[in-house]
C-alpha cells in the first residue's frame, strides 16, 4: 500500500445522497470526495477508501458495530500512519467514545469526522472536515482518539453532540479543545494523552465480546413511571445502568420506587453509575441530602462524565469479561482522560 491514510465509510449524512424518503446512504463516496476536494487533492495525503457494508445511519448503531470497527483497524493497522472514520453524528459521540478505551492512547491516529450538509451539497461542511482530518491524520501521533469538526480537534471520550441546526454540532463540555484548526492550526500537545495512558492494540478490542443490551440508560425526571424501574431489573441481560440524575447528582429520595430500584440493582448485581444530566460540570455525591447515601449503596460516581463515555465505558468493561467486582474495581480507572482527575 503507498497511501497514508485509510478512510472507513460506515454512513452518516457526510456521505449521503438524497433519495425518495429523505437522506440516505449511498456507495460510491471515494469518486464523490475526489470531485469535491478537486486541485486541493494533489497537497493532500494520499488516502484509500473502504466501505463497510452495509453502510447505515448512524441511528442504526449498535455496539457490535464498535467491534467491527476495531477488527477492520486491526487488520490495516500496519498498513497506514493514520485512519479517518466517517460517522454519522447522531451517535457519533458514542463511537468515539468507545473507540478511545478500546485504543487508550493510540499508536496511530484515528479520528472521526462526519457532516451537518452531506458532501456535494450547497453549504457542506464536508470538504474543510475531510481536508482538515487527512492532514491530522497523516501527522504527528496524537494519542487521542479524537474528532474534527467545525475547525477544532475534540477528545473523543468527553464528546456530546449540542445541535442538530449548528455547524458547531459537539462540545467537550468539561474540556478544552485538544486543537483549534485555524489558519495557523493550533495543538495543544500538553492536552493530549501522552504516555500517562497505556497504549491498547485493535486487536485486543476486536476479541471482545460487545453484548446487546448489556447497559441501560435512565433519565430520571419528575414521577417516574414504576414500570420503568421493574423493566431494567427484570432483563438479565442488562448487567449496569447510567443513572442521569438531577444537577450535581441528585435523585428523588423520597420516592420509595426509586430507593427500592437502588436496593434491588445492587442485590442482582447490576453495577448503577450516577452521572448529571447537566451539559456542564458533574455530580458532588453528598453536597445535598437528596444524593445522600447513594454511594453508600454501592452507586459508583461518575463524575464529569458524559452519559455518552459512562455508558461506553461500562460497555467496554463488561466486553473483556469481568464480573460485577471487577468492574466496580476497574470504574476508577481514568482510562482515557475521560473525566476531570480531582
Amino acid at each position: 500500500m503507498t497511501a497514508e491514510v485509510l478512510i472507513l465509510h460506515t454512513g452518516g449524512t457526510i456521505g449521503m445522497v438524497p433519495g425518495p424518503n429523505g437522506l440516505a446512504p449511498a456507495p460510491g463516496l471515494q469518486q464523490r470526495i475526489e470531485q469535491q476536494l478537486g486541485s486541493s487533492l494533489a497537497l493532500l495525503p494520499s488516502f484509500d477508501l473502504l466501505e463497510i457494508s452495509p453502510l447505515i445511519d448512524s441511528a442504526d448503531l449498535t455496539p457490535g458495530h464498535w467491534q467491527q470497527l476495531a477488527a477492520l483497524l486491526a487488520e490495516h493497522w500496519d498498513g497506514y500512519r493514520g485512519f479517518i472514520i466517517l460517522h454519522g453524528t447522531d451517535t457519533m459521540a458514542y463511537s468515539a467514545a468507545a473507540l478511545s478505551f478500546m485504543l487508550g492512547a493510540s499508536e496511530r491516529n484515528v479520528l472521526l469526522t462526519g457532516s451537518q450538509v452531506p458532501l456535494g451539497l450547497p453549504r457542506s461542511d464536508a470538504v474543510a472536515h475531510l481536508q482538515a482530518a487527512l492532514q491530522l491524520a497523516a501527522g504527528p501521533r496524537l494519542g487521542n482518539v479524537g474528532l474534527v469538526f467545525n475547525n477544532r480537534l475534540l477528545n473523543g471520550s468527553r464528546l456530546r453532540k449540542v445541535s442538530s441546526q449548528q455547524f458547531q454540532a459537539f462540545d467537550t463540555p468539561n474540556a478544552a479543545p485538544l486543537a483549534e484548526l485555524n489558519i495557523r492550526p493550533l495543538l495543544h500537545r500538553e492536552r493530549l494523552l501522552g504516555e500517562r495512558v497505556a497504549s491498547r492494540h485493535p486487536r485486543e478490542a476486536a476479541a471482545l465480546n460487545f453484548q446487546p443490551g448489556a447497559v441501560a440508560m435512565l433519565c430520571l425526571h419528575p414521577s417516574m413511571p414504576t414500570a420503568l424501574y421493574d423493566a431494567v431489573l427484570a432483563d438479565n441481560n442488562c448487567k449496569a445502568v447510567v443513572l442521569q440524575s438531577f444537577g450535581a447528582g441528585n435523585i428523588p429520595s423520597r420516592d420509595p420506587a426509586f430507593n427500592a430500584f437502588i436496593k434491588r440493582a445492587a442485590a442482582r448485581d447490576k453495577v448503577v453509575v450516577n452521572v448529571t444530566q447537566c451539559l456542564q460540570g458533574g455530580i458532588s455525591p453528598g453536597a445535598y441530602a437528596a444524593s445522600a447515601g447513594l454511594q453508600e449503596q454501592g452507586v459508583l460516581d461518575g463524575g464529569d462524565m458524559t452519559p455518552e463515555a459512562a455508558f461506553c465505558k461500562l460497555h467496554w468493561l463488561l466486553a473483556g469479561g469481568r464480573d460485577t467486582a471487577a468492574v466496580i474495581r476497574d470504574w476508577a480507572l481514568n482510562l482515557s482522560d475521560e473525566r476531570t482527575q480531582l
